[in-house]
């Protein structure tokens, strides 16, 4: 899963890398390449599940960010062009707003959202061109993928992301999305306040929840310039700190959960002696799809997968407890996995 990390020069987006990922980012002048980092999901249901299984190795989950290098609304495609590309290659996008300093942060939303809106047009506009020149045939695949880029084109006319459309139809999404379009994809939008308004009560953070409610993405409020500070520090000297400012928890935790919804994403979990590991898989995601995510050999020869959930564990402490009071569960190759799935997958290959 990567999640790409946009903003204006000077939002903190970097730095908000560097805090989430503890990776030092690098933009060298005139360059155009990410910097790219993986960090781990804070997960509390791992901690719960050690406690009872007592594993060597506690894994988490992982997400990707992709560090984007800022530009200027209005630079040109010579220069946007290389650093949007790859924005369209990820799967969800943080959008970093800078809501301090008197900043106007509705505007640069705004401001952003027409760069993003008018390099989808130009994708857009030529895709269609041809796609009417092909129509011409009377191939019937050929006017149906008219008819859906001419909806896209409509909605971009009229400065608005893709994301908010509700009434394409399962063919006309798989049209648009097979373009890559980086409106069409998840937003979630960070609003990046001082060390002085960590609830976001300020205009500009509450500018920012606003956008997002009304165009179909999330926002989460956090200080980078904070949480960058913690990331130098240890477990306990962070932990004091942040009970200090009144905070349960570094950024990452809220920004990775605000991701995993805007994906869709659910956690399961496979325990063992040797290791404890969070997985996560689409919401539509199958018990063979699931083994798949562990290694492809176990989705090709997957047979079953014997599951539980954790809050049965925390009822029942033990998989022999579980077991003995009907818990565990036998599932097949229809089985949707849900949320908090502890599963172990039977294969044969």
């Amino acid at each position: 899963m990567e999640c790409g990390i946009i903003g204006l020069p000077g939002s903190g987006k970097t730095c908000l890398f560097t805090a989430l990922t503890g990776s030092p980012a690098v933009h060298s002048g005139g360059s155009n390449r990410p910097n790219i980092a993986v960090a781990a999901i804070p997960d509390p249901r791992l901690t719960v599940i050690a406690g009872y299984i007592e594993p060597r190795a506690v894994t988490p989950a992982s997400i990707t960010f992709v560090d984007i290098p800022g530009n200027d609304p209005g630079a040109g495609a010579t220069k946007s062009g290389p650093l949007l590309a790859h924005v369209r290659q990820v799967d969800a996008i943080c959008e970093v707003v800078r809501c301090y300093d008197g900043t106007d942060a509705q505007r640069d939303v705004i401001r952003l959202e027409e760069e993003l809106v008018l390099a989808d047009m130009a994708v857009v506009e030529p895709a269609l061109d041809k796609a009417r020149r092909t129509a011409r045939t009377g191939l019937a695949e050929a006017k149906a993928k008219v008819a859906a880029l001419e909806k896209a084109s409509a909605v971009l006319g009229e400065a608005r992301p893709i994301r908010t459309v509700t009434d394409f139809t399962p063919g006309e999404d798989a049209i648009v999305r097979g373009l890559g379009l980086i409106t069409a994809k998840r937003m979630l939008y960070v609003a990046n306040v001082s060390e002085d308004d960590l609830a976001g009560e300020s205009s500009s953070a509450r500018a920012v929840r606003d956008f997002a409610a009304a165009n179909d993405g999330e926002a989460v409020v956090l200080c980078a310039l904070l949480e960058s500070e913690l990331a130098e520090l240890d477990e306990a000297d962070r932990d004091e700190m942040l009970e200090g400012m009144g905070l349960s928890e570094p950024a990452i935790g809220p920004l990775a959960r605000g991701v995993c919804r805007l994906l869709g994403l659910r956690t399961f979990y496979t325990v063992g002696e040797k290791e404890v590991r969070a997985w996560t898989v689409s919401e539509t995601a199958t018990a063979p799809e699931a083994a798949g995510v562990i290694h492809t050999d176990m989705q090709r020869g997957f047979i079953r997968a014997e599951c539980y959930h954790v809050d049965d564990l925390v009822e029942l402490h033990d998989e022999k407890s579980i077991k003995a009071a009907g818990r565990l569960r036998t599932e097949g190759k229809s089985y949707h996995v849900r949320d908090g799935d502890i599963m172990h997958m039977l294969f044969n290959v």
